[in-house]
């Protein structure tokens, strides 16, 4: 019997006409999609048109789940996974079910399309010829070192913040001597409020404290070899 297939489908990040063709005709042929959130995907699916039928696929039910998608893939089911928004397992599931394929033989296919980091990466005017993404930093256990360890990296770092926890994150590395290190922090992106503020991490603390932080944030932080930036693009 031949297996089926898994597409990983990416998904806007936030405006809607950043929708791909492919990725609108997969969704509308598979047999089934998976999804982190079907109630915001149902609001993707609404307005373009695509009646696929939506299933819950998220990180609280992925692992009970997982066995009987393989198993579903294994006698011929074509499916999709999509995220909340964005590119599947960026920092969102997608790779539980992946490595699972790969183990099995199941083909998998990505097609290509959003990830919010990467335009706050090029809006930032830092050196992209190396950089790390951190995603979501440790909630608890481990921040402080992580913290650490990306002020020490050469390269570009970036990472993810949610609002409520921005103004703790760059108070936590001025304490850790980095005031003065530039930073690049964009919100919203691709949305009605996008926002992208460039400065030092002093700066930063200083504009969230006038202005409450709202929305998704994506954080890029100037590597140690900045002086070194220049030469490096060329």
């Amino acid at each position: 019997m031949n297996s089926g297939k898994l597409y990983l489908v990416a998904t806007p990040v936030g405006n809607l006409s950043d929708m791909t063709f492919r990725a609108l005709e997969t969704l509308k042929i598979v047999d089934a999609v998976l999804a982190e959130d079907t109630r915001s995907s149902k609001v993707l699916f609404n307005h373009y048109g695509i009646q696929t039928p939506l299933e819950s696929l998220h990180q609280h039910n992925e692992h009970q789940r997982l066995a009987g998608i393989i198993d579903r893939l294994k006698k011929g089911a074509v499916l999709a996974q999509i995220s909340d928004a964005g590119t599947p397992g960026i920092s969102d599931p997608g790779f539980l079910l992946a490595r699972a394929c790969v183990e099995n033989e199941i083909p998998v296919v990505v097609i290509p399309g959003a990830t919010a980091f990467i335009p706050a990466l090029l809006k930032s005017g830092f050196a992209l010829h190396r950089f790390v993404f951190e995603g979501f930093l440790p909630q608890k256990k481990g921040r402080q070192t992580k913290l650490i360890q990306m002020l020490q990296q050469p390269c570009t770092v970036v990472f993810y913040e949610s609002p409520h926890k921005l103004l703790k994150t760059l108070q936590a590395l001025k304490d850790l001597g980095a005031g003065e290190r530039r930073i690049s922090v964009s919100r919203e992106l691709t949305k009605k409020f996008e926002e992208t503020v460039n400065g030092s991490v002093e700066m930063m603390i200083s504009h969230f404290t006038q202005h409450a932080p709202k929305g998704e944030f994506v954080l890029v932080l100037q590597g140690t070899d900045y002086a070194n930036d220049s030469e490096n693009n060329e």
